[in-house]
């Protein structure tokens, strides 16, 4: 999770990367740093996939990830849980990566006009930008589409996806 200067007041913005091609497919934007946010963003990374099973979720050691509700969420959606070792920002770092990314090549240096301004900013960042058209030097140059999509030609079924 990182905050983003939106109006005038920080908005908190929780995002899922799938780490195969670095690809986001979940988040969610709040006022409130809370597991509600998070949920919320695992929630659209879970059916984004297709409500995968047998899947991993890694975080950082935060309490809106180590709490109870969050992880009710993922004995819910049968997901097992990873977390970093407490204080080590390098067992996190494809996400970190993602935010710094994210808060030096998109955002506007004093932030947002509103709330509403960054959440559409940041999705079409999400979406488009990131996902569609920024190489990555993790995929090979590729973009995380690409990357996807050159995979599943190539392999075609990779998980059973229930």
């Amino acid at each position: 999770m990182t905050y983003i200067w939106a109006g005038n007041r920080w908005a908190y913005l929780a995002v899922v990367i799938d780490l195969f091609a670095r690809k986001p497919i979940g988040w969610a934007m709040s006022l409130s740093p809370d597991s509600e946010l998070t949920s919320k963003a695992l929630k659209m990374a879970y059916e984004h996939r297709g409500k995968p099973r047998g899947v991993m979720f890694h975080s950082d050691q935060g309490s809106h990830y180590t709490s109870r509700k969050y992880r009710q969420t993922l004995w819910r959606y049968q997901i097992k849980q990873s977390l970093s070792r407490r204080g080590n920002c390098w067992d996190n770092a494809p996400m970190e990566r993602f935010f710094r990314s994210l808060k030096s090549e998109w955002m506007p240096p004093c932030g947002y006009q509103s709330v509403v301004a960054a959440r559409q900013s940041i999705t079409h960042y999400i979406i488009r930008y990131y996902s569609q058209i920024r190489p990555h030097q993790y995929n090979g140059g590729l973009t995380p589409n690409e990357s996807e999509r050159q995979y599943w030609e190539t392999y075609k079924t990779v998980a059973n996806i229930s």
